[in-house]
């Protein structure tokens, strides 16, 4: 018997995200506002008129909106939420997506034929907990991030009458589920309130350091008045000159805070059969190329499990070109063979690709697609135009400026030059191949433009 297709959830941090989404093969958007959801930065839809926009898109095309509302609220903004969110409900999302218990309560209140997602936050994490929220009247649950594949499958069996939602792709945060205490430890703006500045992520270098008889880790400056230094490292931030802070180091190694990016790709076949309701993709505060880029991937890889066909190691290869740290399938594979670390690495170092530009408009008069450029390209580059319809590829052969006279690059950010691209690659997204020799063969234009 054919599994069932399950969801593939978009994160939505703007409009031009949602539409992005949806337009690349999602079949659901989460998005919130700042003051009740974890994403204060980059989220446009602070403004009712927004949300309004959003739902009746997502409704117009026959997808789901779901409200993200999943911080853990102190009691000044529990006497204001009901009020600020009955407009919000009157829209009709699909689903909140929450985590607290009392504003789950306040909201089953307020507003009881309203689905309520349990937000990954909850660290839902066995069978028991899935059943508990069920009978509270949690109609899904967005499972931890700590579970393996064995134990979210043992979990569905346990629980078949429970709609399950698992991460798939995105950041880790190294704490359990997110609820981290970097960011409020380090500059006072709380992760667990929507404000994170992702501390974990930042960039630190390392500088040599001593310690002292008592303890007491100085910096350099200082060590070279003491005497008989013990050898210690100290980490600085970019952003924070001249703040230094201890690296302790045991016999296990030294303990760094970023974790790798999560891509389960290899895994959606898995768990389509295991009958997992929704596969989410984490980033609100990403651009419309992420999910762009996310989206088409996971929508191919769930189309193919669907349809008993084995995963497309090219995908490996579309999202290494992504803005990563690395990436790892998180928890859950917890000791991966050497043959299939092999297996990903080549087809991922093969297509890998950096995004360089959007294609916005076709100049009839001169048969050419404007570009706006995000980063530097070059005639003579190889290019991968991603458009929902499909993706090819190209090799820059002409790129003119504003005055139509011919220019050799493209040289980044605020640069706009025109392409020889059909008409119907207008609202494509464009990215150059890194490792040109060993991506695919390029389709020459020509023959694009007879089609």
């Amino acid at each position: 018997m054919q599994p069932k297709t399950p969801e593939l959830l978009a994160p939505a941090g703007s409009l031009s995200m949602l539409e992005t989404a949806f337009a690349f093969g999602a079949t659901a958007v989460y998005a919130g506002q700042p003051r009740y959801s974890l994403r204060v930065r980059n989220n446009d839809f602070g403004e009712l008129a927004a949300l309004q926009q959003g739902i009746e898109r997502a409704h117009g095309l026959g997808h789901r909106f779901y409200l993200v509302s999943n911080i853990y609220p102190h009691d000044n903004k529990l006497k204001s939420y009901v009020a600020n969110m009955s407009p919000v409900i009157a829209l009709k999302p699909d689903a909140m997506i929450m985590s607290d218990p009392g504003l789950i309560m306040m909201a089953r209140e307020a507003w009881p034929e309203m689905e309520i997602h349990l937000s990954v936050q909850a660290n839902t994490v066995n069978s028991a907990a899935v059943k508990f929220w069920k009978s509270v009247g949690i109609a899904r649950v967005i499972l931890s991030r700590e579970l393996s594949l064995d134990q979210v499958a043992h979990i569905r069996q346990e629980c078949p009458d429970t709609e399950l939602e698992v991460f798939v792709h995105g950041a880790l945060c190294i704490a359990y589920s997110g609820r981290c205490l970097l960011s409020g430890y380090f500059n006072h703006r709380d992760a667990n309130q929507g404000s994170c500045t992702n501390s974990c992520r930042w960039d630190y270098k390392t500088q040599a350091g001593v310690e002292d008889a008592s303890g007491d880790i100085l910096t350099p400056q200082a060590a070279r008045e003491r005497e008989h230094p013990q050898g210690v490292y100290l980490i600085e931030e970019s952003q924070r000159p001249g703040s230094f802070m201890p690296i302790e180091e045991d016999e296990h190694g030294t303990y760094v805070m970023n974790s790798r990016d999560l891509r389960a790709i290899e895994h959606v076949q898995r768990l389509v059969a295991m009958g997992i309701d929704s596969l989410k993709i984490e980033g609100r505060t990403k651009s419309p190329y992420y999910v762009a880029r996310t989206a088409q991937a996971y929508r191919k890889a769930i189309d193919d499990a669907v349809a008993g066909r084995e995963l497309d190691p090219a995908l490996l290869g579309q999202l290494e070109g992504l803005a990563n740290r690395g990436y790892t399938s998180g928890f859950f594979q917890r000791h991966t063979p050497e043959a299939t670390q092999n297996y990903l690495r080549g087809y991922s170092e093969s297509g890998r690709s950096l995004y360089v530009g959007d294609a916005v408009a076709f100049d009839a008069a001169r048969g050419l697609v404007q570009v706006n450029a995000r980063n530097k390209f070059a005639v003579g580059d190889r290019l991968e135009i991603i458009h929902p319809s499909g993706n090819f590829d190209v090799q820059v052969t002409r790129l003119e400026n504003a005055d139509g006279e011919a220019v050799q690059v493209a040289s980044g950010s605020g640069h706009t030059v025109w392409m020889d691209l059909p008409a119907s690659c207008v609202g494509a997204f464009v990215a150059r191949y890194l490792q040109s020799e060993e991506a695919a063969v390029a389709v020459p234009v020509a023959e694009l433009i007879a089609d």
